[in-house]
């Protein structure tokens, strides 16, 4: 077949490799003028590094990433409110932390092999059916088989492709950069820190960036509201982490621009069907969530090896294989969709009454066996029924 890619982040770039193991024609457009990662690491779960191994690329990512094998988060008084071990769900299971950068570039070496990449290509409509589509230009390109939707939660095609249920935009956001990792005490844990619901800092060692040689890098974020990254939220936030992470302090301490912090903003989309006609849509522009369960580059990943096998099982019969498509994935999203909706307002809000609850319960609670087994398995990404 022939097929259309919009967007080549992580879902867009996964989706081109499998798709051509189908010997399809592949086509990415992709709106900016020059191929670069967006954000600065992330946090890949067993079940991205599946995936990477599906597509014989896991020994690459290791190579370039950082092992994870404990999240650990206290609050300002130093009590333990997370303190989780990838082991203790099941003996050598650990995260990958990597850079954007990182993942990016093991990617693409692999994608320009098999896809027609167009850059400087915003596409903002797909024709009535699903065959063309049409940049901002007003060029129009095709006709394809098939039009997979791959540009991210804030997509201008989503709409296009399925009824959406929900689409808001989460007030909180978060900033984020690279640091360095040199003599980092916390070489294999994912570290955070929080004050009531408005202040979470996190530390993520993620390994090394494409051009650095062997220096090591931690991923730092910060939440904030959504619409306050300026040079006085960088102020702040460094005051914040001279009080309630002074360990951390001597590198945030480099950041003198807040030219030099990335800024995400978030959204909570939810679509009655991720497909429609020949057009489907996957990654965050299917279900864009909050990223506190750190689950965004693991879902895209998993949502492009789905369509692929679907698109095997039923022979490249579209018509048949978007709907199966959908059934493989929509469990396991709705079950992180709404954890990520429920858990979001007791790290990122306004509601402060939330933050001792919070506290009080997450350590106890996690300790007790089966609460703590199911505390792991959404952690790890592997959970995939609601009650086991």
């Amino acid at each position: 077949m022939k097929i259309a890619i919009v967007g080549y982040g992580t879902a867009g770039q996964a989706a081109a490799l499998f798709l051509a193991r189908g010997g399809h024609v592949l086509e990415v457009f992709e709106r900016s003028e020059a191929l670069r990662p967006v954000g600065a690491g992330f946090l890949l779960q067993p079940t991205g590094l599946g995936v990477l191994a599906e597509l014989g690329l896991d020994e690459a990512a290791r190579a370039s990433g950082a092992r994870v094998e404990r999240l650990h988060g206290v609050n300002a008084r130093g009590r333990a409110v997370m303190d989780m071990r990838y082991a203790d769900l099941a003996p050598g299971l650990y995260g990958l932390g990597m850079t954007r950068g990182a993942l990016f570039a093991l990617l693409h070496a692999a994608c320009e092999r098999v896809a027609t990449i167009r850059t400087g290509s915003a596409i903002g409509a797909v024709s009535d059916d699903g065959r063309r589509l049409v940049d901002a230009g007003g060029d129009r390109h095709g006709p394809y088989d098939l039009v997979v939707v791959a540009d991210g939660s804030h997509s201008s095609l989503r709409a296009r492709v399925g009824d959406v249920v929900r689409d808001p935009l989460y007030p909180w956001g978060a900033m984020w950069c690279l640091l360095p990792a040199d003599d980092w005490p916390h070489a294999s844990e994912l570290r955070q820190r929080y004050d009531g619901t408005r202040t979470m800092f996190g530390a993520l060692p993620v390994g090394r960036r494409p051009g650095d040689g062997d220096r090591r890098w931690l991923t730092f974020y910060y939440s904030l509201p959504g619409d306050a990254v300026d040079a006085a939220a960088l102020a702040r936030m460094q005051r914040e982490v001279e009080a309630l992470w002074p360990e951390l302090a001597e590198r945030t301490r480099m950041l003198v621009e807040p030219t030099q912090l990335n800024r995400a903003r978030y959204r909570d989309v939810v679509l009655r069907r991720p497909w429609r006609d020949r057009v489907v849509c996957i990654g965050d522009a299917a279900h864009g969530m909050s990223p506190q369960l750190g689950q965004g580059v693991n879902m895209a990943l998993l949502d492009a090896q789905a369509l692929a096998d679907a698109l095997v099982v039923h022979r490249d019969d579209v018509a048949a294989a978007l709907p199966e498509y959908a059934r493989r994935r929509a469990r396991h999203v709705a079950i992180y969709q709404a954890f990520s909706r429920w858990l979001t307002p007791l790290f990122q809000s306004d509601h402060r009454a939330l933050a001792p609850l919070r506290d009080a319960c997450f350590g106890p609670l996690g300790r007790l066996p089966y609460v703590r087994g199911q505390m792991l398995a959404i952690l790890a990404g592997t959970k995939r029924r609601w009650l086991s």
